[in-house]
């Protein structure tokens, strides 16, 4: 019966039209292979596919052409037959590639040509077929594919090859069935230009000191553009070998993941590099550079081999880089339990790159800014971002690379484990980094996306190129790092340890989903792994098992906790109310709208932690429920929920809560950690924006920060107020805006007089005079401008050779890039400087400075990318974006430009989003609204109408409005009163 209803149907997919009528046999022969195909890969046994095709045979007789109206059943719903390049019916009608074929190894050569910049290629793909088939889909991109054969027992025979740009597909047509269970060789002839975005096979250029401009090739592949630089399939699961040879120029070297096992002469003066074959990975994590690279080397404790490769005139930056990718293998080595697999580690620089580094393994590769580091000229934030790069990418080597996600939906498994693991490796390898200080940004980062209702899941279906290139973002990272703090604070460090030890040994080599993480992590005492593992963890396990149970309730379920994390978008705000010895509990989902629809079916498995005036201990409760009660043994004065912000959710004190909050941070803050503070001041703020607490509360909270001297509570008090008078500064409400102004000053004002203008003191203290200073200068602060001023003449007197303490240099940039002669000065430096922490300060003086006719020409010379680099172009414009004197310019920017800065960068990627959102963020008025949306309105999906961002853009807006339309009055009372308040006090 289900041969005959399918022959009906594909029968319907024959048409007849007129003047078709020749070359009708050949047609017909291939729409008689497509059948069958079409039956193969969907799975029909093979002695189903004789009984349809026969009968077929007669309806091919018909002459016939593809029509645009034929349609395929799938799933229930029809859909447009896909059609090839060539005219004829593609194979294949979905972006994922079927099961049939997998591939077990690539052999790969790759000629490319640094003077015509393009390349050429021939690729071998042995293969594993799963299933029979006479079809093997794969991926290539904007390549010509000149050759195409099939080495199988029984000799070489050409295949047939369709293209389906829309899906990035190849279709190999062959004559013989493909039999299950055995293995066949395909081999393709491939040429293609260099890329001149930033992924796939791309070209890099760097000048010289001398100005001579030199051109490199180097690969960026994740997430979906291996199959730009060679066929392949270009999907995590198809996990393979691969055995790379790079031809070049002998001025030239090359190097791949593993190390080279020789070279070899060719016709014409040029040389062939053999690299030995990978181990098991995805086609994302391939890499290969041609390039006039320099390098340095070490060896870790391990032996294995680290370089770091940089061009000539930087290679003396390398050598913090080097010593912190040492330094970290080895921990990472000892932490996993599970040793480096590969004979060498390169950390290569290159100087055009999009986002901050990229982890293929063996070959990982960094912005300059990411890896080059002057002790003399670079900061220590600069120091402490490097080290942070350098660990995220290494803990790949083992979450991603070793172990990787099925598919992309999942992609938080490699990025917010990487993330987390920053801090913990760099807590251990560099304590004096402080790393600790700052993890808590990464969370109010995550939050600031996950409060709209545009939000998504950690873990959320993808399928295009663009959906996948949008989970690069702040909630697989930053919210992904959170949730894995937050249940590492839960479960104990330990068993956290013992868990994901777990997960790696379990699935190396392998591909998982979440569950697969959640079981790892359960039970973790009761495992036959637990045999192999380290001392340490057999001693932990022994002491928990001596006690009761180290945690309460009933048998503890991970993945029941985690799920509610994970597979739903937002995160819980917790109302709690003390009322006497109870303390009242209940969830809801914080979500800035005014439609309360949207916050309803919401639950999370909350590990609360909290700690009272009457005792430092920290208890902890799971709320499962929306309503709970907590009785506490005695009355207290005050209670502090999410204790050090361990947990990923927010926390309202109703009643008298935030009333004795604010009285506890007036008489006695250090009673609260500066964590602690740091939280309670963002979360008051915040809730200001939803409407559970009066913006006057906040304020008179804030007024405690003028006795803050912690970096996360001191910028986290700026985090806050500040965007309320860049929202001002958008609209004519001079008067108010410099109010507000002048209010933040005052409160920082004797923390701003203390500060030293030298390079003094630990790394936390040294961030916040660079952050102070900064401040004070922009805001006109009379004895900064003056100070400022003074360092700025005498450093141009110098002509740039005089030393600024390292700490001071973006303010007295900022106020040097005020005035046209200052703005030229400074951008002459930067086009000379070789130090990249430098430039960087540099940039984002010159962007800030009021000089708009410069503001103009910055953003388009970062268009243009000969003087200034098009990598830096987003961070240019969002920078302009932010100066009250630019904003309107970046906007026309980026409206302008679109379609140019979309092909650079990508739809979907982190760069789009970051300028779509950074130039709108702080728009209020009801007609830069309408702006907005009409430009976004008028794209199509493929000029990006459906990315995320813009719905995030939307949302942003129209909360803006409705906190202006609340607060203004509110915030120009208060203002006036403590004004009033504050010059009664001084007289």
């Amino acid at each position: 019966m289900e041969s005959r209803l399918l022959c009906v149907t594909l029968g319907l997919m024959i048409t007849t039209e007129p003047g078709n009528a020749q070359s009708s046999h050949s047609v017909s022969e291939e729409n008689h292979r497509f059948v069958i195909f079409m039956l193969q890969v969907r799975g029909f046994p093979a002695a189903g596919i004789i009984m349809v095709a026969a009968p077929l045979l007669l309806l091919l007789l018909v002459p016939f052409a593809p029509s645009s109206g034929a349609q395929l059943p799938t799933q229930g719903q029809a859909k447009e037959l896909p059609i090839a390049t060539n005219g004829q019916i593609f194979p294949w009608d979905r972006m994922r590639l079927p099961k049939t074929i997998s591939p077990l190894h690539y052999d790969l050569t790759i000629h490319p040509n640094l003077t015509t910049l393009n390349f050429t290629g021939v690729v071998r793909i042995q293969l594993d077929v799963l299933e029979d088939t006479s079809t093997i889909i794969l991926h290539a991109k904007q390549m010509q594919i000149s050759g195409a054969l099939l080495l199988a027992p029984d000799g070489v025979k050409p295949l047939q090859v369709l293209e389906y740009p829309r899906f990035h597909q190849l279709s190999l047509l062959s004559d013989s069935v493909l039999t299950k269970g055995r293995k066949y060789e395909v081999q393709l002839v491939f040429a293609a230009n260099l890329s001149d975005s930033f992924h796939g096979f791309y070209k890099s250029s760097y000048r010289t000191s001398t100005g001579e401009v030199r051109v490199l090739a180097s690969t960026q592949f994740e997430a979906t553009f291996a199959r730009g630089a060679f066929p392949c399939f270009d999907e995590p699961a198809f996990k393979a070998n691969f055995t790379v040879r790079i031809i070049r120029e002998p001025r030239h070297i090359a190097v791949s993941n593993m190390p080279k096992v020789k070279t070899v002469e060719l016709p014409g003066g040029l040389l062939e590099d053999h690299f030995d074959t990978t181990v098991k990975m995805s086609t994302y994590l391939l890499a290969y550079i041609v390039s006039d690279f320099q390098s340095v080397s070490k060896t870790t404790q391990h032996g294995v081999k680290i370089t770091v490769y940089a061009v000539r005139e930087k290679i003396d930056q390398t050598a913090f880089a080097l010593d912190a990718a040492v330094k970290l293998l080895d921990f990472y080595d000892d932490y996993f339990d599970i040793p480096y697999p590969l004979p060498k580690q390169d950390l290569a620089a290159i100087p055009d790159f999009q986002s901050g580094a990229m982890e293929n393994w063996g070959l990982t590769t960094y912005r300059e800014t990411g890896l080059l580091f002057d002790p003399e000229k670079s900061s220590v934030s600069d120091k402490q971002g490097i080290a942070k790069v350098i660990a995220h990418e290494l803990a790949h080597q083992w979450f991603g690379n070793l172990v990787t996600m099925e598919w992309w939906n999942d992609l938080w498994l490699n990025e917010g484990f990487a993330k987390f693991m920053e801090f913990i490796s760099l807590d251990i390898t560099y304590p004096e980094l402080h790393v600790d200080d700052f993890f808590l940004g990464k969370c109010f980062e995550a939050m600031e996306v996950d409060s709209l209702s545009s939000s998504h899941p950690v873990s959320t279906p993808v399928e295009n190129p663009t959906q996948i290139q949008e989970m690069f973002d702040d909630v697989s990272y930053d919210k992904g790092a959170c949730i894995l703090n937050m249940l590492r604070d839960f479960l104990t460090p330990e068993a956290f340890e013992i868990g994901i030890i777990r997960y790696l040994k379990r699935y190396s080599y392998q591909n998982t989903v979440n569950s697969h993480l959640w079981d790892s992590l359960t039970n973790i005492c009761n495992s036959d792994d637990l045999d192999k593992g380290r001392m340490e963890h057999k001693e932990f396990c022994s002491k928990r098992n001596l006690s009761s149970k180290w945690y309460s309730g009933d048998e503890l379920d991970v993945k029941a906790i985690m799920d509610t994390w994970t597979l739903q978008e937002g995160f819980p705000l917790v109302t709690v109310e003390v009322r006497g010895r109870e303390v009242w509990l209940s969830q809801e989902r914080f979500l800035k709208t005014d439609d309360p629809s949207l916050i309803d079916g919401f639950l999370w498995q909350i590990p609360l932690t909290y700690m009272t005036s009457a005792s430092n201990t920290i208890h902890r409760f799971l709320l499962k429920t929306k309503r709970d009660v907590l009785y506490l043994p005695e009355e207290v004065d005050w209670v502090k929920f999410n204790v050090d912000m361990s947990g990923y959710y927010m926390v309202h004190y109703a009643g008298e809560g935030w009333n004795s909050i604010i009285r506890l941070l007036q008489h006695n803050h250090t009673a609260l950690t500066s964590n602690d503070r740091a939280s309670l001041i963002h979360d008051i703020f915040q809730l200001v924006s939803i409407g559970k607490v009066r913006l006057d509360t906040a304020l008179e909270l804030s007024l405690y920060l003028s006795r803050e001297t912690e970096v996360m509570a001191v910028t986290q008090g700026f985090g806050e107020l500040v965007p309320l008078y860049k929202l001002m500064e958008k609209r004519d409400m001079a008067a108010l805006e410099n109010q507000m102004k002048g209010y933040i000053v005052d409160l920082f004002r004797e923390l701003i007089d203390r500060q030293k203008w030298t390079d003094s003191g630990s790394v936390s203290e040294r961030v916040l005079r660079s952050y102070l200073l900064l401040f004070a200068c922009v805001r006109n602060y009379a004895p900064c401008v003056t100070k400022a001023t003074q360092l700025f003449n005498k450093w141009k007197d110098s002509d740039g050779n005089m030393s600024l303490p390292v700490d001071i240099t973006m303010a007295v940039f900022v106020i040097g890039a005020r005035t046209p002669e200052g703005w030229d000065f400074l951008f002459e430096k930067y086009r000379h400087s070789l130090q990249m922490s430098v430039k960087s300060r540099m940039k984002v003086a010159m962007a800030v400075s009021p000089l708009q006719d410069k503001l103009k020409w910055m953003m388009e010379q970062s268009l243009h990318g000969e003087v200034m680099k098009t990598q830096d172009l987003p961070d240019v414009v969002v920078s302009v974006s932010k100066n009250p004197r630019g904003y309107k310019l970046a906007w026309d920017f980026l409206r302008t430009h679109w379609h140019t800065l979309i092909k650079k960068f990508d739809l979907g990627s982190h760069s789009v989003s970051y300028m779509v959102t950074g130039v709108t963020n702080q728009y209020s008025t009801r007609e830069m609204m309408d702006e907005v949306r009409n430009f976004f309105s008028s794209l199509t999906e493929e000029t990006g109408s459906e990315m995320r961002c813009i719905q995030q853009t939307y949302e942003t807006i129209e909360d803006n409005i409705r906190w202006m339309d609340t607060n203004l009055p509110l915030l120009q009372a208060w203002l006036n009163k403590h004004s009033h308040r504050a010059v009664h006090e001084d007289l």
